[in-house]
């Protein structure tokens, strides 16, 4: 006789919730922000066939890029310089993973402390939504918006997004509104 199969728990399963490595605990990140950092990094890593290139590292060089990438650029040239003395103290001229995630935790912790940093954020998003005009968000924008995303978004939901933001009306969203939904959705602190 055949041994029985457990029966299988009926209804949906939840996926696997990412582990923080011991890398991220140590600077305080979530696996996202990890991941995030950990792609950055291998644009711009060395690979064996390049030429002088040291295997799993940047040049130095490309350290600002690389910050760049993550949208966390340095302010000016002495913060870069200050960041790069940090990371490659012997001025080798390479940075490790380990040490790139250092300052690259730091940034993301400084930009999600700086409310400079975020309104101006809120303020790219946003215009993104209007194409660059100084305007508020319409029912039009969305469905735009989801078209080029290339999602299938019913119009009641799309009415639904402008009640959320606006508080109930079906008017056009604010800047205020549109930040506020920012914050409730959880993009910020």
């Amino acid at each position: 006789m055949a041994p029985k199969r457990k029966q299988l728990a009926a209804g949906p399963s939840k996926p696997a919730a990412k582990r923080r490595t011991k890398l991220a605990k140590e600077h305080d990140i979530t696996p996202d922000e990890e991941a995030e950092i950990q792609e950055a990094f291998n644009i711009f890593a060395q690979h064996p066939s390049d030429y002088d290139a040291k295997e799993g590292m940047i040049p130095t060089g490309e350290v600002h890029r690389c910050l760049i990438a993550l949208n966390a650029p340095p302010k000016d040239n002495t913060e870069l310089a200050e960041l790069v003395e940090t990371v490659d103290p012997d001025d080798e001229g390479w940075v490790s993973y380990e040490s790139f995630v250092a300052i690259a935790a730091l940034k993301l912790h400084a930009k999600h402390d700086d409310p400079e940093a975020q309104r101006e954020e809120v303020e790219k998003a946003y215009m993104l939504f209007t194409r660059g005009q100084a305007r508020e968000v319409t029912i039009g924008d969305l469905r735009r918006v989801a078209k080029e995303l290339r999602e299938d978004v019913p119009e009641n939901v799309l009415k639904d997004m402008i009640r959320e933001a606006t508080r109930g009306g079906l008017g056009g969203v604010n800047m205020e509104d549109f930040e506020g939904v920012m914050r409730r959705a959880g993009v910020f602190g």
